[in-house]
């Protein structure tokens, strides 16, 4: 198991931006947060670091002899290419676990995803995908998705949303036999930036969403 956060490391993990994770502390504070696996540095200028899920679980923890150590591997944010996966449904082994630990990865994913859209956009918007989500289709429409709540299916194919590549240039197909439940993937989609059409395979007349990054 990792060591903890020193008390000046805790001290910049507890100023971070509640919303972004974003840190702020000087370059040595911040390298030894990445080498921890509490934060990461954004790969596009000014290179701003932001915590990880597990900095955010560090944030949450309680300090003193109960707290809890951190993991060697962490999960990553989406754009460090660490080691975070969104379900995408109809994995044998589900990524992350399950319960309260899954969703503040989750959500510290969609919140580092967000923050790369702004910083990405020459205009800041946060309402329409960047590169990272072009270049990684199932990947981000699955954790736009698992952010909301939708629930992946599980390796027996019962219900729940399955995010599947298609030779469509980027799009992705989403599946979810309940109807009801496919529109709202649909609109959860549309929130986070995409384009979701209904359509039905012409052999198995499942119906399924054709989805791609909206552009503008």
């Amino acid at each position: 198991m990792a060591l903890s956060p020193t008390a000046a490391q805790r001290r910049v993990i507890e100023a971070a931006d509640p919303v972004t994770g974003r840190l702020r502390g000087t370059p040595a504070q911040l390298a030894a947060l990445v080498k921890r696996g509490l934060a990461f540095r954004h790969p596009r200028p000014p290179h701003d670091h932001f915590l990880t899920p597990a900095g955010h679980r560090i944030r949450e923890t309680p300090e003193g002899p109960d707290a809890v150590a951190v993991p060697p591997e962490v999960p990553a944010a989406p754009d460090t290419g660490g080691v975070f996966a969104a379900r995408v449904g109809g994995e044998e082994t589900a990524p992350g676990g399950t319960g309260p630990a899954r969703l503040r990865e989750v959500r510290g994913a969609w919140q580092g995803l967000l923050e790369l859209r702004r910083m990405t956009h020459p205009d800041g918007s946060t309402q329409r995908p960047c590169a990272w989500e072009r270049s990684h289709l199932v990947r981000a429409a699955a954790l736009a998705l698992e952010a909301a709540g939708h629930r992946p299916a599980g390796p027996d194919g019962d219900d729940g949303y399955r995010v599947r590549a298609t030779p469509q240039p980027e799009a992705v197909a989403v599946y979810e036999p309940d109807g009801a439940a496919l529109r709202d993937c649909a609109a959860t989609l549309e929130r986070a930036g995409w384009q979701a059409g209904e359509h039905t395979e012409p052999r198995t007349r499942a119906r399924y969403l054709l989805a791609s990054p909206r552009k503008v």
